[in-house]
């Protein structure tokens, strides 16, 4: 049991049976009335953002998250299959849980596969990946402007904006967080 004193960040906890994650909080000691913990929650699942306040002595039981790194391995048109790296396991997830990270995962890359009482409910890439660029414009020479951009699709679909100087068949370097150009991959 966790109590609601001890949230901090990044903390989970299950309230109503579903697992939630702490995302801000803030002890309160008001001069008049008892202390409460304003806090700043998501629901794991639904991914559904709350403020509530509690007592700091409100008990919930603590949200047991399993991540396991996982290799990717194929898409059968539906589903997408994951292998445990430790077991051998393989477990077919659907396109709605994989659409974010999926994007920047080549067949037999690693990524993490989170599990709640063991059903999985979120796949995240790598933080950095180096993908291939296939489709983008050609640089015009001459144009040096600084920050100038310019769409190129790399081998997983990804559609990312790079400067312009990138060309076919490129090595980038991508941050799946924000879907972002890095650089060239060394």
């Amino acid at each position: 049991m966790i109590y609601a004193s001890d949230f901090r960040k990044g903390i989970t906890f299950e309230m109503n049976g579903e697992p939630h994650v702490v995302i801000d909080f803030q002890h309160v000691k008001p001069g008049k009335g008892a202390a409460f913990v304003r806090t700043k929650y998501r629901n794991i699942l639904t991914g559904a953002t709350r403020e509530e306040a509690f007592n700091p002595n409100d008990k919930f039981p603590k949200a047991l998250i399993e991540t396991r790194q996982m290799q990717y391995l194929y898409n059968d048109g539906e589903l997408y299959y994951f292998m445990d790296e430790n077991t051998y396991d393989q477990v077919p997830l659907t396109a709605e849980l994989v659409q974010d990270a999926i994007k920047y995962i080549r067949e037999n890359d690693t990524a993490t596969v989170k599990f709640y009482k063991g059903n999985a409910f979120d796949v995240e890439a790598p933080n950095f990946v180096d993908l291939k660029v296939i489709e983008t414009e050609p640089g015009i020479k001459g144009d040096t402007a600084t920050n100038v951009t310019k769409s190129a699709t790399v081998e997983t679909g990804a559609v990312v904006q790079v400067p312009i100087f990138i060309n076919e068949g490129e090595l980038i370097q991508i941050d799946t967080r924000s879907g972002e150009y890095l650089g060239r991959s060394k």
